[in-house]
């Protein structure tokens, strides 16, 4: 399912560029104003299907790798200790309701949000529960040098929110609710959420 996941969305964002080579800019800005989740409409009770749209969309090549990466590195143990289905339901649930979050800090954004951040914030929260030993591989740089270490995969994920939180703090002064154009509070939303959640996806042993 993480590899699935992986693909639609690589899929998605060809089909962005396609719109992009085809129609411009103006063609994918109105490509991702109907598909991107836009607070100051979901707050109105319009176009909530653009929660789960949303999450497939990405603004760049860049946002893209950078999310499919930590969904490739995480999400693939996390599926193995819930199974194939539950850990969409989990991704697709914690996606929700990391965009709610994001919605109720800045109900009257006109922004469009799209990315996958939100639900893999909410494996990255699920990753800590299910294994809280894990270890990742990193790459340490060294002035010239490069050496691949072995790090504590709490201690990063846990410096990530962090990190997370106070820049979404940061953003409490932005209208959108956003900070250079990312939605922190999402990320937020969605790692609790993936904490919490977690051990009701997980499956039975």
């Amino acid at each position: 399912m993480t590899v699935t996941l992986v693909i639609l969305n690589g899929l998605v964002f060809f089909y962005e560029w396609m719109i992009l080579a085809g129609g411009g800019e103006a063609g994918l800005n109105s490509f991702i104003l109907r598909y991107g989740a836009i607070p100051q409409a979901i707050s109105s009770g319009e176009r909530l299907y653009t929660l789960v749209t949303s999450m497939f969309l990405h603004g760049s090549w860049l946002h893209l790798l950078g999310n499919m990466l930590y969904l490739l590195i995480f999400g693939d143990n996390v599926e193995d200790r819930m199974g194939a289905g539950r850990y969409l339901g989990f991704y697709l649930v914690t996606g929700l309701l990391a965009s709610g979050l994001q919605i109720l800090i800045a109900p009257s954004s006109p922004i469009p949000s799209v990315g996958a951040s939100g639900a893999i914030a909410g494996v990255l929260g699920g990753y800590i529960v299910l294994f809280p030993r894990g270890m990742v591989r990193m790459f340490m740089f060294f002035g010239p040098f490069v050496q691949i270490g072995r790090a504590a995969a709490f201690i990063y994920i846990a410096l990530w929110f962090v990190l997370q939180f106070f820049s979404g703090l940061g953003s409490l002064a932005a209208a959108s609710g956003e900070s250079g154009g990312i939605a922190y509070w999402a990320h937020v939303g969605g790692f609790v959420a993936g904490w919490v959640l977690a051990r009701l996806f997980r499956r039975r042993i």
